[in-house]
């Protein structure tokens, strides 16, 4: 009888399936450390981009706050640039940015470009226009240490690119409501022909007029008798004193009304103003109430002359006279807000005339303009045209009969509490802020 031998299904055995299984699981083991390796180089890039993104914008920032102070100065441009990357090479020399200091490494205006422009929108450009005040900074690359990323491109990733991220910022100012306004009032004119910006007409005020925005004993006041221009804010001399020194917080809206204080409080406002210009008498200290960075005035003083009809400005025994900002009497000139301005530029570009512990645009006050129409003194409720910011020409004198305080109309400062959605073309008290910008674009955007 013959034997049927039945074929046996060939079968793996243990030995061969443990080699499969070494394969599997070295495939699987590269396969996890280079998925391991991109996700810590992802994190590594996430990481140095956060750090470059904030050294840029305070680069951004410190160059936009500089060409705020420095406009119309020799050397505004280089001066704004060296600002913006004195802050970037500060910030990579903090503690943890080692790697981004090393890429700097005394090369940040190869590292990083600063631009300038009139326009929060651009062009933008180096040196820029001679009225820029927007800065933008930008690094386009920033070459980072690949761990595993040039290991994972070996085996045919290649579309990874190099590893490295980039940052753009962009800055500038934006109007503000006036929300630290003086405790003081001029009279404009309501009539709507004696307001045109595109004239310089604003309530009947053009750039560099000469006011007063205080009067004195004896003087005759458009609010009516009793008034010597001064609001109440709050509780008496002290919060006059607290107000024109800087710390007040009041804010007002146009179509509002503001309620006149009247009295001269001759001490608590020259106590308070006089701050701006150094001068600490009374409950005030530089420490509280820093001066501004230029504290010059023409001396002798103007004076307000009431003796005649109408009563007249005067220096030195003339009428003073205003043409764009210029201060002049009889040929004599008189240390205005362009010098002003000039001075503060030289100064802040690294010349010599700056108060060490000197604040820019401390002598820049905030008043209301008001409606006086009929108005019959004492204290009396008085409509809100606008706002104006006005330049303090000199400090005050604590005497009564010459208690005024004199500043020049320089732009219209906004009161609505909401920025313009138009900032290049807007004027007023200003912040120095970001504006959203994105890669690829380079300007900000509309909802900034």
């Amino acid at each position: 009888m013959m034997n049927l031998r039945i074929q046996q299904p060939f079968t793996a055995t243990p030995r061969r399936q443990e080699g499969s299984v070494s394969v599997l699981m070295v495939i699987a083991l590269a396969a996890i450390l280079m998925v391991a390796g991109l996700a810590l180089d992802a994190g590594h890039m996430l990481l140095n981009k956060t750090r470059l993104q904030n050294a840029v914008d305070a680069a951004a920032l410190s160059g936009a706050k500089t060409l705020s102070q420095v406009t119309g100065g020799i050397n505004a441009a280089s001066a704004t640039q060296a600002a913006a990357l004195n802050t970037l090479n500060q910030n990579a020399n903090a503690m943890g940015n080692n790697e981004l200091a090393t890429a700097i490494a005394g090369n940040s205006g190869t590292f990083a470009v600063v631009e300038l422009s009139s326009s929060v929108y651009g062009p933008f450009a180096y040196p820029g226009p001679a009225d820029a005040k927007y800065v933008r900074v930008s690094v386009p690359s920033y070459n980072l240490t690949g761990f595993f990323w040039n290991f994972v491109q070996t085996f045919g990733s290649g579309g990874l690119g190099n590893k490295r991220v980039a940052a753009i910022a962009t800055a500038g100012p934006s109007p503000t409501s006036p929300c630290d306004l003086a405790p003081l009032m001029v009279c404009g004119n309501p009539d709507p022909a004696q307001y045109n910006p595109a004239a310089d007409l604003y309530w009947g005020f053009h750039l560099g007029d000469l006011q007063v925005l205080k009067t004195a004993a004896g003087n005759s006041s458009a609010i009516g008798p009793g008034n010597f221009q001064l609001l109440d804010f709050g509780s008496g001399g002290s919060t006059v004193r607290e107000d024109l020194a800087g710390g007040g917080s009041v804010c007002r809206n146009v179509g509002q009304n503001v309620q006149t204080a009247p009295g001269n409080k001759v001490g608590p406002t020259s106590q308070g103003l006089n701050t701006r210009f150094g001068i600490y008498n009374g409950p005030v200290s530089a420490s509280d109430y820093p001066p501004d960075l230029v504290t010059t005035s023409s001396n002798p003083a103007i004076i307000y002359d009431d003796s005649v009809n109408p009563p007249q400005v005067k220096y030195q025994g003339q009428p003073v006279t205003s043409s764009n900002g210029d201060l002049t009497a009889g040929g004599n000139a008189i240390l205005d807000y362009n010098d002003w301005r000039a001075s503060v530029a030289a100064c802040v570009a690294g010349g010599s005339g700056c108060q060490n512990n000197g604040v820019f645009e401390r002598r820049m006050l905030k008043i209301v303009v008001g409606n006086c129409t009929g108005k019959q003194g004492g204290s009396t409720s008085i409509p809100v045209l606008g706002f104006g910011c006005y330049f303090v020409v000199q400090p005050m004198s604590g005497g009564g009969g010459d208690a005024q305080i004199f500043g020049q109309f320089v732009k219209e400062c906004e009161g609505d509490n909401v920025p313009s959605p138009s900032p290049e073309n807007d004027s007023g008290p200003q912040i120095i802020q970001l504006y959203k910008t994105y890669l690829g674009i380079g300007t900000p955007s509309t909802d900034s």
